[in-house]
């Protein structure tokens, strides 16, 4: 389907970009809102991400697929914004470990997969939920990142790889190494 919408694009049809962004829209957003932690900086880089995937697309080679290209325009414009803002707010005694949202993000239910059966079942995994957001928001940022990418987003090895500009061998040390920095923020909850 992405296939067609590009060839549309290249040969001139306006519309066939707007079904781009309509469909991704919603999926760019949420992944550079969790990196980001922040709905402003977050709608500035999803524009700026469709605003150059529109710049680029002229020059798309297919090489990777559609998605994996707009995911890995966005991943490099939320962390530039991500690195800008630490640059200048370093100095001042601002947490970077503000919570995931005010709204209570429960894609990180994600994370961990559960068979719920009961109400004491339900009430146990809210609760584990809240913890995994809390030793989320503890990771660094490259470990959060990767983690959100993977459990979150159920990308592949390949298109993370392709995102981020690393080796897939890479992707797989650096979320074991998250994981198990996740495990060691969570202390016992997580074994």
């Amino acid at each position: 389907m992405d296939r067609i919408l590009v060839d549309r694009f290249k040969n001139g049809d306006a519309a066939a970009f707007d079904e781009m962004v309509a469909r991704y829209w919603t999926r760019i957003y949420s992944m550079v809102n969790q990196l980001l932690r922040n709905p402003q900086d977050a709608e500035e880089v999803t524009q700026d991400a469709f605003i150059r995937a529109h710049r680029g697309l002229e020059n798309f080679r297919g090489d990777s697929a559609f998605s994996t290209w707009l995911y890995q325009i966005a991943t490099n414009l939320a962390r530039n914004r991500y690195w800008y803002w630490w640059r200048r707010k370093r100095d001042k005694s601002v947490s970077i470990d503000a919570p995931l949202g005010g709204d209570g993000d429960a894609t990180l239910a994600d994370i961990i997969p559960a068979e719920v059966e009961t109400p004491d079942d339900i009430a146990v995994t809210q609760e584990f939920v809240a913890r995994i957001a809390r030793g989320m928001e503890r990771l660094g940022a490259k470990h959060r990142e990767i983690l959100i990418l993977r459990n979150v987003k159920n990308l592949s090895y390949e298109e993370i790889a392709d995102i981020l500009g690393i080796s897939i061998g890479t992707v797989k040390s650096r979320i074991a190494r998250a994981r198990e920095s996740l495990r060691a923020k969570m202390g016992d909850d997580f074994k």
